[in-house]
C-alpha cells in the first residue's frame, strides 16, 4: 500500500511538471509567432495560479508582451500604465535570485525586445515626437546592460559575391543594381544614429534614402513605412541586389535594409543596425529577420 502512496504521489508531481513546462512553451511559442495579446492574457492567468509561483517565467513573458503591445498606439492609449508596468516587472526579475538564468534561458526573446525598443525609440526621434521619444529612453535604462547582441550573423563586405551578368535583366538595370551595393558598402562600418541620414551616422530608412539618392538620383520617403508604400512590390523570388526588404516586429514595418545578394542566391543585407551601426547580415542565418520578414520592394524599375 505504502509503494502503490508513493507511486501515486511521483505521479502527480510528474504530471503537473509536465503541465508547468507545456504552459511555459505554449508562452514561449505565442510570443515567438507575436500573438502578444494572447500572451499577455495567459501570463496574467499563470500569475493568478499559485501553482506557477515558483518561476519567474509569466512575468517575463507578462513584461515582454506589455512592451511589445504598447508600441501600438492605439492599443497604448487604452493602457497607459501598460509601460511602467512593464518595466517594474522586468526589473523585478532581474533583481531576483534567479533572475540571471531567467534571462539567459531566453536571451534570444530579450534580445530580440531590445532591438526592437531600440528600433521603436528611433522612429519616435525620427517622426518628431520628442516627448515619447524621451519616455521611452527613460523607461529603457538599466533595463538592457549586459544584454549581448547575439541574434545576426555578420558577413564581411569580401564575402559578398556579386555576379557582372544576369541573362534575365537589361544591362542598364545591372549596372544601376551594382552601383547601389557598391555605394553602400562604402558605408559599412559607419555608426548608428537616431534619424541619421548622412556619412556621419545612419538610422535604417536614413541609409536606404542616402544610397538610393546617391546611386539612382531618386528621393525616398523618409520613413521605412513610406519606403515600403511608394516601392514597386515584388516576390521573395524575384529579389536581386539593390532591392528593399522590409521587417515588421508585430507593430508595423520598423526595419529597411537593401538586399546584397543575387537573384536565387541566400538573403544578404546591407541595413542599418542598431547596435553596430552599417553592417552586411546574413538573412537567413539570423532567425530574428527571418521571421520578421514583412515584404519586399523595388525602386529599380527603368
Amino acid at each position: 500500500m505504502k509503494y502503490f502512496v508513493l507511486f501515486f504521489v511521483f505521479s502527480l508531481l510528474a504530471s503537473a511538471g509536465r503541465a508547468q513546462v507545456k504552459a511555459f512553451d505554449k508562452l514561449e511559442m505565442l510570443y515567438d509567432q507575436q500573438h502578444y495579446a494572447i500572451v499577455l492574457k495567459k501570463a496574467e492567468r499563470l500569475l493568478d495560479n499559485p501553482e506557477y509561483d515558483y518561476s519567474q517565467i509569466p512575468s517575463l513573458y507578462k513584461s515582454m508582451a506589455l512592451f511589445q503591445l504598447s508600441q501600438n498606439e492605439y492599443w497604448y492609449k487604452r493602457h497607459t500604465n501598460a509601460l511602467d508596468e512593464a518595466r517594474e516587472l522586468f526589473l523585478k526579475i532581474k533583481s531576483s535570485s534567479d533572475g540571471k538564468k531567467v534571462f539567459e534561458a531566453h536571451i534570444f526573446e530579450v534580445s530580440a525586445l531590445k532591438r526592437d525598443l531600440i528600433s521603436w525609440s528611433a522612429d519616435l526621434k525620427r517622426t518628431g515626437n520628442r516627448q515619447a521619444f524621451e519616455y521611452v529612453q527613460e523607461l529603457m535604462n538599466g533595463l538592457f546592460e549586459n544584454v549581448p547582441d547575439v541574434l545576426e550573423k555578420n558577413v564581411k563586405p569580401e564575402e559578398v559575391i556579386v555576379q557582372t551578368t544576369d541573362l534575365t535583366e537589361s544591362v542598364g538595370k545591372r549596372k544601376n543594381r551594382e552601383e547601389i551595393i557598391e555605394i553602400a558598402k562604402k558605408y559599412v562600418g559607419v555608426p548608428y544614429v537616431w534619424a541619421g541620414n548622412d556619412p556621419k551616422g545612419f538610422d535604417c530608412s536614413g541609409f536606404t534614402s542616402y544610397v538610393m539618392q546617391a546611386s539612382l538620383h531618386q528621393a525616398l520617403p523618409r520613413r521605412a513605412v513610406d519606403q515600403f508604400e511608394s516601392a514597386v512590390k515584388i516576390k521573395q523570388k524575384d529579389v536581386q541586389m539593390g532591392d528593399l526588404v522590409f521587417f515588421d516586429n508585430g507593430s508595423g514595418i520598423s526595419h529597411v535594409g537593401i538586399i546584397a545578394s543575387n537573384k536565387g542566391e541566400p538573403l544578404r543585407m546591407i541595413h542599418a543596425s542598431s547596435s553596430k551601426g552599417i553592417v552586411i547580415t546574413d538573412i537567413e542565418q539570423s532567425t530574428y529577420w527571418q521571421k520578421r520578414i514583412f515584404a519586399f520592394g523595388t525602386y529599380v524599375t527603368d
